[in-house]
């Protein structure tokens, strides 16, 4: 019988996976049938079949799992991170639908969040990018402002103790933010495409990079979508922050804060302690859903 041997999943290349073992060497692993559903983050245990291969044999229960989903699939970002860090930019231009689902899903995992603003030196640009940041500042999110080109070093202390994800769409400067932070990283990087206005994918996979013996980055895939398939309606309902202290206020236990008679939500936007605009992101997020 062959040893089992824990290790850490740093990179996931699709079925393909690179563990740091605990020597201080790497293997790559697969997954044993079709199906993977192991995570960069994950803590694992393998069986080696070489010094540097070897098959993932089983996964340490998780703490929290970041992903997507839609009807048809999962995509998997990261087990076990603390943080999500929702990366937007100047430029190009960014959804904040996308932004208020990446903050959901990472909301229902009880993981942090913290919003970086990239190339704020595209001052002409800034401002707009700013102000479709600030209902999110209102709500309580940290919301951290920098140019990843020039000078990153506004978000380190924000990563201190944590695991961080880095989130968002293509192009939003995700792996220059990771080479500003880790020069030895050297992500790649490429131009954004102006005549669509939007970046393209430069990071196919994903990767953890150790920013301290207490700290790690994770650098994942740009998106253009993220499907929340996966949440119930009153998960969904967790990830906004500001009904938390309405929800169990409604008349009806089941209550869709649509039409029902006594609802905590409605009141709370009649009152102006909920925007209306948050409400109806809420339902057009339940209907998208199928929830």
């Amino acid at each position: 019988m062959k040893t089992k041997t824990p290790g850490l999943i740093v990179a996931a290349f699709g079925r393909q996976y690179e563990i740091a073992l605990a020597d201080g060497s790497t293997a790559l692993c697969y997954t044993r049938g079709k199906k993977s559903n192991v995570a960069c983050g994950d803590r694992v245990a393998v069986q080696l079949n070489a010094p540097d291969q070897g098959v993932i044999d089983s996964i340490e229960p998780r703490n929290t799992l970041l992903y997507r989903s839609d009807a048809f699939r999962e995509k998997l970002f990261a087990a076990n991170a603390t943080q999500a860090v929702v990366v937007v930019a100047a430029e190009p231009g960014f959804s904040g639908e996308l932004v208020t689902r990446c903050i959901v899903a990472a909301e229902q995992q009880h993981m942090r969040v913290v919003l970086v603003l990239n190339k704020t030196d595209l001052a002409d640009k800034a401002a707009a990018a700013r102000a479709q940041l600030a209902p999110f500042r209102t709500l309580g999110y940290t919301v951290v402002e920098l140019s990843a080109k020039q000078d990153a070093e506004a978000l380190r202390p924000l990563l201190a103790g944590q695991t961080s994800v880095l989130v968002g769409q293509s192009g939003m400067g995700k792996s220059t933010l990771i080479n500003a932070l880790l020069p030895e990283a050297k992500a790649a990087t490429r131009e954004i495409s102006e005549a669509l206005d939007s970046g393209k994918h430069t990071t196919t996979h994903t990767r953890l990079y150790r920013l301290d013996a207490n700290s790690a980055l994770i650098d994942s895939p740009g998106m253009q979508e993220f499907g929340l398939s996966h949440l119930t309606r009153a998960e969904l309902e967790q990830g906004f922050v500001e009904f938390h202290p309405h929800l169990d206020k409604c008349r009806f236990r089941d209550c869709r804060h649509d039409r029902e008679p006594d609802c905590a939500l409605r009141a709370a936007v009649a009152a102006g302690s909920i925007s209306p605009r948050r409400l109806d992101q809420f339902h057009a997020l339940c209907a998208s859903c199928g929830k």
